[in-house]
């Protein structure tokens, strides 16, 4: 992970965090942190034009190395899911047509990685990266420190000789699974598959 650059999403139709980490000698550095405010579109499908247009440029500018997500949670509201779902694929999508690898982490594994705990609130994590970070004050919008959080997450993950055996890292094209997903158990298990 040395010498990496990482953007962290946090995917919304609403409010879109976003941040990005630089780790040089064994530290992570915050660059950016921020929000793409979407309530001025009414129309849902201008909502993902909009995450598009501007995930492609973050990524246009800072050069990522790679990108990390926050999954979707599983809810009550199959609607909210699928919308969000929407806005994490399109974000996706711009990375993965600029060659970034695509990484997915859920909420609970993300505030784990930051506090310690699967539970914690937004103000939590938040108070935690400015301790980690060195980050001045926090911003309005905590949906920008959860971007960041993902990416932080991605950070401790990646760099852990623990981290492909928790199955979460996605493979070198950011498409396939990781250590503990179906491909790898059938590339690594031919015997058992008919």
């Amino acid at each position: 992970m040395e010498g990496k650059t990482v953007i962290g999403i946090d995917p919304g139709t609403n409010v879109l965090g976003y941040g990005v980490l630089h780790i040089s000698g064994g530290m992570p550095r915050c660059r950016v942190l921020g929000v793409v405010a979407l309530g001025k579109y009414r129309d849902r499908y201008q909502k993902l034009r909009h995450i598009f247009e501007r995930v492609s440029a973050l990524v246009r500018e800072y050069r990522p190395d790679e990108m990390a997500l926050e999954a979707p949670f599983y809810g009550d509201n199959v609607q909210s899911m699928l919308k969000l779902g929407r806005a994490q694929g399109v974000a996706m999508a711009a990375a993965l047509v600029q060659d970034v690898p695509v990484f997915e982490y859920s909420p609970r594994r993300v505030k784990q990685a930051i506090t310690g705990e699967g539970g914690a609130s937004k103000e939590q994590v938040a108070a935690l990266l400015q301790k980690i970070l060195g980050i001045g004050t926090t911003p309005k919008e905590l949906d920008a420190t959860d971007g960041l959080a993902v990416a932080l997450c991605h950070y401790y993950i990646a760099s852990s000789p623990l981290g492909t055996a928790a199955g979460e890292r996605r493979g070198e094209s950011g498409v396939s699974g990781g250590a503990g997903s179906w491909a790898a158990f059938v590339s690594n298990n031919p015997d058992k598959v008919r």
